[in-house]
């Protein structure tokens, strides 16, 4: 166990998601998400948490692990085309990991996700959570209207609005 994120995780505390991640910042990426799934068939989900639940964190579970398990929680994976995309936002630890169902991860090298992630947390570090988000779920949209194009009538699956753990 790492003691120093041990201690970081306890110290993080919903107060920062809030500081962070204020009701304007969440309509702002909520609206991101509604007008990039305007041009795919792919579902966008934001999902923020503070810190790691204790037994989670004893266990020495990664930001990907959590991520990974989020993106089940959240049903991600239960997309009709399985072109689900998570955009996960870990704040004790500065992580930010991005998840994508079988369908589109099978068309975007892992690599492009991770650069991606690197971008957000470079806005993140400073400050700039809004700016950050947005630019995620733009990119993200993009790579999902490119391999996904709308189609007439398709409803949204899962809700646009970011989600707080």
């Amino acid at each position: 166990m790492d003691l120093a994120r041990l201690l970081r995780h306890l110290a993080t505390g919903s107060a920062r998601a809030r500081r962070c991640f204020p009701p304007a910042v969440r309509a702002e990426v909520e609206r991101a998400i509604g007008e990039a799934e305007r041009r795919h068939a792919g579902e966008i989900c934001f999902a923020i948490e503070s810190a790691l639940p204790l037994p989670e964190l004893w266990a020495g579970v990664t930001p990907r692990e959590r991520a990974m398990h989020v993106f089940s929680l959240l049903r991600v994976w239960d997309t009709a085309a399985n072109n689900g995309v998570l955009i996960y936002v870990l704040l004790a630890d500065g992580a930010i990991e991005i998840v994508a169902d079988r369908a589109i991860a099978a068309r975007i090298d892992a690599g492009e996700w991770q650069r991606l992630c690197r971008d957000i947390e470079t806005a993140f570090g400073r400050g700039e959570y809004a700016a950050g988000a947005v630019a995620a779920v733009r990119a993200v949209g993009e790579h999902l209207a490119r391999h996904f194009p709308a189609q007439r009538g398709e409803a949204a699956e899962l809700p646009n609005q970011p989600g707080r753990l």
